[in-house]
């Protein structure tokens, strides 16, 4: 069978511009999540997000080019025979902000092909799909990568996902009564809600023997990947978890690595429902095992669409770290919980992490990620 590994990857969120900067953050169990000065907040249900301050673009221009340029200072080149996937669930929104107060704006950035012109431009690829499907956005995209080039369809795929903090989405989830007033608590019985955040990944993936034939790095493997929909609420998960528990059961009977996995790497928005879906869904695959749980988004928010990217180069530092990091904010274990979310480091005791993202619709995404090395 056809190894998917990934040979880059690069991640800018609000804990700094690199890889590096990222884990050195989560490891020392910082948030990024701050006050909001992008735009005015009085009006709505919390204050807080996880911005990169420092973010601009120029007169009439999505801050989304902003965020890729910074991406594309921390990765390398890309083969032009590759397939580009982006995944986003709303774009160079901004900009559609802009239009409506009568400011300077270039209407293809509110589009979401407006990314897949941007990247494919850059690295001179021809076209490319993006992925719109909700928090899973870029989970999906990395599993529809892996499975055309273990079909034989590609040799090489890039994943580019991205999301900003916008006033058109910080307004949507206050309307929810969905955001915390303090940064957000995964699996943490005092929780108020989620924190909104930004952040952009790339990860190029190669089949092995090319890959092993280039000489490139060996960041891991792709092992496995499953999507379904639970199709029982427009905003909230299924109270059974039976789409993720779905989505990860396929994940895990393709990766074959079930009793090797070491982690689960939470979506953790931080709310009753999903939290407590969350694990539901371990219950169910693991039964009596108790599994390791980590979220990060108390530490750099959620990022969207983008999460699910973000998260899969976080659980590729994990396995090269053998360590995963501490899930920020948690103090009074949510029932269920208990000895297996931790606000402490915790060393890994396996080769694989399962990674699971939910969204809005009943969008629900899976991957089982593996270390690297060609063998």
């Amino acid at each position: 069978m056809t190894s998917v590994r990934v040979v880059d990857a690069a991640a800018v969120t609000a804990m700094g511009d690199t890889c590096d900067a990222l884990w050195d953050g989560l490891l020392a169990g910082r948030t990024a999540i701050r006050p909001v000065r992008r735009f005015a907040v009085e009006r709505y249900g919390a204050g807080i997000a996880a911005c990169i301050e420092d973010l601009t673009s120029g007169p009439g221009c999505s801050l989304l080019h902003a965020l890729l340029e910074r991406l594309w200072a921390r990765f390398g080149p890309v083969p032009g025979d590759t397939v580009l996937l982006t995944a986003t669930t709303k774009g160079g929104i901004d900009n559609l902000e802009r239009a409506a107060r009568g400011a300077p704006a270039e209407p293809g950035d509110v589009l979401l092909s407006g990314m897949i012109e941007a990247v494919a431009g850059r690295f001179d690829l021809t076209g490319g799909i993006n992925v719109s499907a909700a928090c899973a956005s870029s989970t999906i995209a990395l599993g529809r990568g892996a499975a055309l080039i273990r079909a034989g369809r590609a040799e090489s795929v890039l994943v580019v996902c991205a999301d900003l903090v916008t006033e058109f989405v910080f307004s949507g989830f206050s309307a929810l009564q969905a955001l915390s007033p303090e940064p957000c608590r995964p699996f943490d019985r005092e929780r108020h809600g989620l924190s909104l955040g930004e952040g952009a990944a790339a990860l190029l993936l190669m089949r092995e023997d090319r890959a092993r034939r280039e000489g490139r790095a060996e960041w891991g493997t792709i092992l496995g990947w499953g999507i379904a929909n639970d199709a029982q609420h427009i905003t909230a998960p299924a109270r059974d978890a039976c789409g993720l528990i779905r989505a990860a059961r396929r994940a895990l009977e393709m990766a074959g690595v079930t009793d090797r996995i070491a982690a689960y790497g939470a979506h953790g928005t931080g709310t009753v429902y999903n939290d407590c879906m969350e694990l539901t869904a371990l219950r169910a695959l693991f039964g009596a095992r108790r599994l390791p749980i980590y979220g990060v988004k108390g530490a750099i928010g959620h990022t969207l669409g983008a999460a699910g990217g973000i998260e899969a180069v976080i659980g590729l530092l994990c396995l090269r770290a053998g360590v995963i990091p501490p899930t920020v904010g948690f103090r009074n274990p949510e029932p269920g919980a208990e000895g297996l979310v931790s606000a402490a480091p915790a060393a890994l005791a396996g080769d694989a992490i399962l990674l699971g993202n939910a969204g809005f619709g009943g969008i629900n995404a899976a991957l089982v990620l593996g270390c690297g090395g060609y063998g």
